[in-house]
């Protein structure tokens, strides 16, 4: 899913569909930035979803 988001392979509404599942069903607060806006260049769709996957809130 994270791959078809990355290479726009759908349509619109389709993308937004898969945009809000992928939201919905991580705990990351800021999952669609691990996507858009990722911390190195060359990011593997695998890479995001584990990152997404594994997020653990600080609690303070």
């Amino acid at each position: 899913m994270v791959e078809r988001i990355i290479n726009t392979e759908g349509t619109e509404e389709e993308i937004d569909e898969m945009i809000e599942v992928f939201e919905r069903n991580v705990p990351h607060p800021a999952a669609l930035d691990l996507i858009f806006y990722p911390d190195k260049n060359e990011v593997t769709p695998e890479e995001i979803v584990e990152e997404a996957l594994n997020y653990i809130a600080q609690i303070l």
